[in-house]
């Protein structure tokens, strides 16, 4: 008896910690992503309009990443919960983060040294204070 419960609190401690491997495993949440840092002088010879036009790419693309990302995260989740549930092979097909997390991160930092830039220069143009679309 002593045996069987040593295997199930074994079995148990084992099935915990996959779970908790397997969700950190997952891809982020494009909205939990944060900027890289991006310094703004490289935006510094634009013009006001052109720092505009420039934002509005930014953002754009970023906005993109955001729904490529999220779809991720979406489909590491719906392979976790089969894996974990049915059938474990499926769990190698979780992504995690890669390259679409690091431009996403990219884009919102430099999303954030165009505002910089344009506060600097009394630019105006509004931006949304939470930066280009997060999710």
């Amino acid at each position: 008896m002593a045996f069987v419960m040593t295997m199930l609190a074994l079995i148990r401690g084992f099935a915990i910690l996959t779970s908790a491997t397997l969700i950190s495993a997952c891809a982020t949440s494009s909205n939990e992503i944060r900027p890289s840092y991006v310094s703004p002088l490289q935006y510094q010879s634009l013009s006001c309009q052109q720092i505009g036009a420039e934002a509005a790419r930014v953002s754009g693309r970023a906005a993109e990443l955001a729904g490529v990302q999220d779809s991720k995260r979406t489909d590491d989740q719906i392979a976790t919960g089969v894996g974990a549930i049915i059938f474990w092979p499926t769990l190698f097909l979780i992504k995690g983060d890669g390259q679409t997390a690091a431009e996403l991160a990219r884009l919102k930092g430099e999303y954030e040294a165009l505002e910089k830039i344009a506060i600097e220069k009394n630019c105006s143009m509004q931006f949304r204070s939470a930066g280009p679309p997060r999710g």
